[in-house]
């Protein structure tokens, strides 16, 4: 509780009356009579209508108490012209201003509602209840507040306000997995709108399918830095049907990805999207996939497509999902040998940058300054646990839970459960707070290297005693997967 706490404090004071998402300005003309006033209102569902000739000559404003106070209350006729009714107590505030000075001014004031001026311009309006009542207060109510966004613009303006939020949960010492399931059911959320968006806009789907996710996100494992990662799976239908089926969801999977990078989850470089006709397909089609990755199995295959042994429904009818997990099941109960040597040899792919003599990181230069990728550096934890899991036919995806389980199995002791859970989730949320304070404090793209200078003492010993456990685990796969011991 006292972390919710202190979390709303520190947002409320620190965001901006542009960050919040202003409504458009609705205005009619001062001659319109009340009563088509309250139609209007009622139309568009609003509160706050403004009275003037356009945006740049607005005299005065109308409420639900105007209406209630200076016209029901009085008696006075409906086609009463709005000029001689309305409110004249103007105010603005500029859209730089902060979100607590703009609520004292309301106090000030007293009014529920202010014009946002931009450059001379105004741009928008702001009510008191929207401040009171955003998504400023937290994290879950921010959640909450997702799900009543009405459109992809909405969406975008929300998201912008996710790194702040990440960086003060860091701070307060908010555990990374918790953040990452903040993060994860933020994307999970706003994936959810814009598909119902789509359906709404399209129509409803021609046949019974669900919208997955892949990698970090199927996974639960989300940061700042993110692209899309999805595919889709819709039932089986006659032929005479199959085209228009097929037809219907790429389509669809366009509109999705082309919103959901507006909104800033940018496109898979490496083309791992629902938009590409290579992702979208008929169930028994992805049944055909997995059967091949891992009956004729290849060291590219496994490069490849092993963030597909990730996926995880977001939406539409999950059972299809469950059925293609258990068509890999059967298939995982007598696999290839190579199937698991590919899978272990991928997990090997990234060596934590250690020195010959394990005593120093390993670094490349940007800019003349020492840095290391902390996503590589995680990488080989997320490959050597989906390996394990898979080993033993565990279809739980997070990383944290597969080692949990593993543990259960006795595939690792408690020690080493320990010591692979804590290096993860330490490098995990040295990503999130270097991520987010590269967008707060520098107004740039997250990335995944960090510099060495930005460390402690202390972060660089404990990285080190990071890696030697990541080195020590890798040894196992090479003995126990590869049976390579060099």
């Amino acid at each position: 509780m006292n972390l919710e706490a202190n979390l709303n404090s520190q947002m409320f004071f620190t965001q901006k009356v542009g960050d919040i998402q202003s409504r458009d300005i609705r205005i009619c003309d001062p001659s319109t009579p009340v009563y088509k006033v309250a139609q209007m209102m009622a139309q568009e569902k609003i509160s706050c209508l403004f009275v003037g000739e356009n945006e740049s000559e607005i005299q005065g404003f109308v409420t639900d108490i105007t209406l209630r106070d200076s016209v029901l209350a009085h008696n006075l006729h409906a086609s009463i012209a709005v000029g001689e009714v309305m409110d004249r107590g103007i105010v603005h505030i500029e859209k730089t201003a902060l979100l607590y000075e703009a609520l004292l001014l309301m106090f000030q004031t007293k009014t529920r509602y202010l014009l946002v001026k931009d450059k001379g311009d105004f741009v928008g309006m702001i009510s008191r209840n929207k401040i009171l009542t955003s998504q400023y207060q937290g994290p879950f109510i921010f959640i909450q507040s997702l799900k009543q966004s009405q459109d992809t613009a909405e969406l975008a303006q929300k998201w912008r306000h996710v790194p702040n939020m990440v960086y003060q949960l860091v701070e307060k010492g908010l555990r990374a997995q918790i953040v990452n399931q903040i993060i994860t059911t933020i994307n999970d959320i706003i994936t959810l709108r814009v598909i119902e968006n789509t359906i709404r806009d399209l129509g409803p789907a021609p046949a019974s399918f669900v919208f997955m996710v892949l990698g970090s996100e199927g996974r639960s494992e989300q940061t700042l830095v993110t692209d899309q990662d999805n595919a889709i799976i819709y039932e089986d239908k006659a032929n005479e049907q199959r085209e228009l089926v097929r037809e219907y969801f790429l389509e669809f999977a366009n509109r999705v990805s082309s919103a959901l990078d507006t909104i800033g989850f940018e496109f898979c470089k490496g083309g791992f999207m629902a938009k590409n006709p290579k992702w979208t397909h008929s169930l028994s089609h992805w049944k055909r996939n997995y059967e091949a990755w891992i009956q004729e199995s290849t060291p590219e295959t496994m490069m490849k497509y092993a963030t597909f042994f990730d996926c995880r429904a977001i939406y539409g009818d999950f059972g299809l999902l469950d059925e293609l997990k258990d068509f890999m099941d059967t298939h995982l109960q007598n696999p290839t040998e190579r199937f698991f040597i590919n899978l272990g040899t991928n997990a090997l792919q990234y060596e934590p940058p250690l020195t010959f003599f394990r005593k120093n990181i390993k670094t490349f230069k940007i800019d003349g300054e020492e840095h290391f990728n902390v996503k590589h550096t995680m990488t080989p934890i997320v490959d050597l646990t989906r390996l394990f899991a898979l080993k033993h036919r565990i279809f739980e995806t997070n990383t944290g839970k597969r080692i949990e389980l593993l543990q259960e199995k006795g595939v690792f002791t408690p020690k080493e459960a320990k010591e692979l859970s804590h290096a993860y989730y330490y490098l995990m949320g040295m990503r999130l707070e270097k991520q987010s304070l590269r967008i707060i404090r520098k107004g740039k793209k997250p990335v995944n290297y960090v510099a060495l200078k930005e460390l402690t003492k202390v972060q660089m010993v404990t990285l080190v005693e990071i890696f030697k456990v990541i080195k020590d685990f890798q040894l196992k796969i090479k003995v126990e997967f590869t049976k390579n011991i060099f």
